[in-house]
């Protein structure tokens, strides 16, 4: 939340411009995810290289590759985390699919529709950075103008709603329905 909210300027700064870097190489200079790769790793195991003479030229500690990185503990638990999150996932999944919660079942098929129009328009890499440069910016602009924005969503709101009941009564409310049974359950 505080990077999103630019409380930590520093940090958030440095997401914005490290993704729009990263987003200007896959993109505008068109470089490869496979060479990209093997250039950060060439580039570290030339620092770690020219660490390791250096120091016992000077005679400094070598190099230690942290525990973090090594530890299986540590490894185990990332993927118990991901396995957890994806078993809830699917398990809501499952349930909106199965026709248990109607309303979900339509907003999220609504929804996925878009996803899939939006993304026949834009290339996932642009999409991806418009949606993280979305998620960078929104949230602060909405604290700092959150005022103007409530009205203007008020406004939205109420029009949208004398829309909706335009269409009701001139439409919706003409469609011919039969007799409603009720369900009798002994």
């Amino acid at each position: 939340a505080d990077v999103l909210l630019w409380r930590n300027q520093k940090l958030s700064a440095t997401l914005l411009f490290g993704v729009t870097a990263i987003w200007y190489l896959f993109e505008v200079v068109e470089y490869n995810f496979v060479t990209l790769f093997c250039h950060i790793c060439i580039t570290t195991m030339l620092i770690v290289f020219i660490r390791s003479i250096t120091a016992e030229y000077f005679g400094w500690n070598p190099p230690k590759i942290p525990e973090l990185i090594s530890n299986e503990d540590a490894f185990r638990e990332v993927v118990s985390t991901f396995h957890r999150r994806l078993n809830e996932f699917l398990r809501k999944f499952l349930h909106i699919a199965g026709g248990n919660d109607p309303l979900y079942f339509f907003l999220v098929l609504t929804s996925l529709y878009i996803i899939s129009v939006i993304g026949s328009i834009f290339n996932f890499l642009d999409l991806l950075f418009v949606g993280f440069l979305c998620m960078e910016t929104l949230p602060y602009l909405y604290a700092r103008y959150e005022k103007e924005v409530e009205y203007h969503a008020g406004q939205m709101t109420k029009k949208a709603s004398k829309m909706y009941k335009r269409f009701d009564s001139r439409v919706l409310n003409k469609i011919p329905r039969g007799p409603v049974k009720e369900n009798k359950r002994t």
